[in-house]
């Protein structure tokens, strides 16, 4: 069993007392500056997986300094969200709880509608060009979650390019497919794994779910805080987090180092909210996430380019991707 899988098996729900929480940073950052500079960080990833590494956080340092002092988590540990941020964050997660979810009626669906803008790099002759498509798709979650689910995913189309190299990226496409794909399956178990965030056995504690979380993403991603905000917009985004466990992923991003308030009149598809973000410097853009503090519901995600890459045509400000959701109930599915 190695070191990964030994701490993956320790309970994350546990919370360390202050005095074991002290020794424990004590340990852990000094394995931090030892380590630090031995691991390199990738920008490439996808949508259901993370590039191994981080930029200064080894996974042996942390892992062994996590399980030599029983902790089992960094929540709460290097401070948090700015003032501005963790306010934001705060009052969003009281609204989710003070705002009632869509009471679906039984034989119902609630229909979760899913936009997303994402960027790939394709090799071309005279080097990679980035290209950006859209993608949308509606999943049908039954009332009796047990029951069908229905996913649909519309055909995915060219979005735009931004210079010569992605031009002729694009060009050497194949044409456009026409079709629309429709899968069911009983409890959203799709390809036998559910497909979407399964909020069963979570806690509501937000300082046990930013736990969980950091342990989940382990050796992902450049970083473990960025990688937390990451898996948290992506939950966020499926729709189905109930209010409570929503509220709790609000009050875990407040805790989360780096994150601050980018834009209190942002919008995305327009529709209008607070955007929260954190510079990852690993790959020279910004997570970012909106929600509406009113009803603390999210309304999108964006990745931002702060610092342009010399082998990229995105320049700064570019919307890198995104994603937006939105809820209704119906009372059938196709």
């Amino acid at each position: 069993m190695d070191q990964l899988e030994l701490l993956r098996k320790v309970h994350e729900d546990w919370r360390p007392s202050d005095a074991t929480r002290n020794e424990g940073k004590a340990i852990l950052f000094g394995a931090i500056e030892l380590d630090a500079g031995h691991h390199t960080s990738s920008r490439q990833r996808t949508r259901r997986s993370r590039a191994i590494g981080f930029s200064a956080l080894g996974a042996g340092a942390l892992t062994v300094a996590l399980v030599l002092t029983n902790v089992v988590g960094l929540a709460g540990w290097r401070g948090g969200a700015d003032a501005a941020a963790a306010s934001v964050l705060q009052k969003a997660a009281h609204a989710a709880i003070t705002t009632a979810d869509i009471d679906v009626q039984p034989g119902h669906f609630l229909q979760v509608d899913t936009t997303i803008l994402s960027t790939a790099g394709l090799s071309t002759a005279t080097g990679d060009g980035e290209v950006q498509f859209r993608e949308s798709y509606s999943l049908y979650v039954p009332a009796e979650q047990s029951d069908e689910w229905v996913f649909v995913r519309r055909p995915i189309k060219l979005e735009r390019t931004w210079g010569p190299k992605s031009e002729e990226a694009a060009a050497g496409l194949p044409q456009e497919s026409t079709v629309t794909e429709v899968e069911r399956a009983a409890n959203g178990e799709f390809d036998g794994h559910r497909s979407a965030f399964d909020p069963a056995g979570w806690p509501r504690d937000p300082y046990r779910v930013l736990n969980r979380i950091y342990l989940l993403t382990l050796g992902t991603g450049p970083s473990p805080d960025g990688e937390a905000l990451v898996f948290i917009a992506d939950a966020l985004r499926q729709g189905t987090v109930p209010a409570d466990l929503r509220a709790a992923m609000l009050e875990a991003a407040a805790m989360i180092p780096g994150v601050t308030i980018v834009d209190k009149q942002a919008t995305l598809d327009g529709r209008s909210g607070v955007a929260i973000g954190r510079f990852e410097e690993g790959w020279g853009t910004r997570q970012e996430i909106l929600i509406d503090p009113s009803t603390g519901q999210m309304i999108g995600t964006r990745e931002v380019v702060v610092t342009q890459r010399p082998d990229s045509e995105l320049v700064p400000g570019t919307v890198r991707s995104s994603s937006t959701i939105s809820l209704r109930e119906v009372s059938v599915a196709p």
